[in-house]
């Protein structure tokens, strides 16, 4: 992972063999961020990603391997207990294939590159979690 700091943020880029969300949480810990969002695209092998179901409360996983793109990736960073917390969601194609994978975003490794802004919000949003949706919303 190599980044640049704006003052409205970061621009990261990835490499082979990267992971998404331990190279975002790495950004997080060493920028010291509190509250951001997440956009980017790229090319992936390995992407894991989640569906909640509300009923069960629990997340379901899909795991795709190959050649991929990240086609998409979009989210937010904020903090719970003061600890990073990554919402971000993806979807990962191959066009030529046909084969589509999207949801939460649990892992994805990069085959090539990922081009991710992380752009800077003032302030700070919590998350707590809520026993009556089963999930970890914003706190204010």
């Amino acid at each position: 992972m190599e980044y640049k700091t704006f003052p409205e943020g970061w621009v990261v880029r990835l490499d082979p063999d990267d992971e998404v969300t331990e190279c975002l949480t790495e950004l997080v810990r060493k920028e010291d961020i509190q509250l951001a969002e997440v956009s980017g695209l790229g090319a992936a092998k390995d992407v894991t990603v989640g569906l909640f179901n509300t009923a069960t409360k629990e997340y379901g996983t899909h795991r795709v391997q190959g050649q991929f793109e990240l086609a998409h990736l979009t989210g937010n960073i904020t903090r719970k207990d003061g600890e990073p917390y990554l919402h971000i969601h993806a979807t990962a194609s191959n066009p030529l294939t046909g084969e589509l994978a999207s949801g939460h975003l649990s892992r994805a490794v990069i085959s090539a590159t990922a081009e991710i802004f992380v752009r800077r919000w003032d302030g700070a949003v919590g998350r707590k979690f809520s026993d009556r949706i089963g999930l970890n919303l914003l706190e204010f």
